[in-house]
């Protein structure tokens, strides 16, 4: 993934990726830190990234993530399809997950601040995008009404 965008101490720099995201997990590997579907990343003993694709039920890894996992990536096959975002915010909310969240697949400048709010603190821009322009995008949003993953009061009582 060339164009990773990652929040590092609450700012947005591109960075370079050491992972391969692998979408089918066959027999021949690659080497190097993995990030497998959920199928593949359980088969290996939960040591690599794991992928949780729309249809993967979230709360069903209550208790089955490790502390040393080092990511989760979320699929967005079609920046139409939006149950990535209720992903992210179940793991950082309801299971408390608080290691990196990458969102993969069709990511797109216009879905970025959204995708901060929901928990997200890295953000795998589709390849054929300019990455200095979606990091535009994460600064869109100043002031939020509404409870987020990152800011869980309303905007009434932040006073």
């Amino acid at each position: 993934m060339k164009n990773l965008i990652k929040l590092v101490d609450g700012q947005a720099r591109r960075v370079d990726d050491p992972w391969t995201l692998v979408r089918e997990a066959g027999e021949g590997l690659p080497g190097g830190p993995l990030i497998l579907p959920l199928g593949a990343w359980r088969e290996r003993g939960g040591r690599d990234g794991l992928l949780l694709q729309p249809d993967d039920e979230v709360e069903a890894l209550v208790g089955e993530l490790p502390d040393a996992l080092p990511l989760i990536a979320l699929d967005f096959p079609s920046f139409r399809d939006g149950r990535g975002y209720s992903q992210a915010y179940l793991l950082r909310t309801r299971l408390g997950w608080r290691g990196e969240l990458r969102a993969v697949g069709d990511v797109l400048r216009d879905q970025l601040a959204h995708m901060r709010q929901c928990g997200f603190d890295a953000f795998a821009v589709r390849e054929d995008k300019c990455v200095e322009d979606a990091l535009k995008g994460l600064a869109g949003v100043s002031v939020l009404y509404g409870r987020s993953a990152i800011e869980p009061r309303p905007l009434f009582r932040r006073r």
